[in-house]
């Protein structure tokens, strides 16, 4: 998973790293917290209920759902 984060802090996802999950392996393990799967089919943005970390798609990054 990429850990990029843009100018409002959100971290930014590739369709590679779907399914989209919080707390992400770039996070450090003193700020874990229960895995939560994250929906970014809808809007491609999703914010982690426990943390409050946004994720959101890249620019032009396709989704190819099931």
């Amino acid at each position: 998973m990429t850990d990029i984060k843009t100018n409002d802090g959100a971290v930014l996802l590739d369709a590679t790293d779907l399914p989209a999950y919080c707390p992400n392996p770039a996070m450090p393990i003193w700020s874990s917290h229960p895995r939560v799967f994250l929906d970014m089919t809808a809007e491609g943005l999703a914010k982690c209920p426990y943390c409050g970390t946004v994720y959101r798609m890249k620019p032009g990054a396709v989704h190819k759902g099931h």
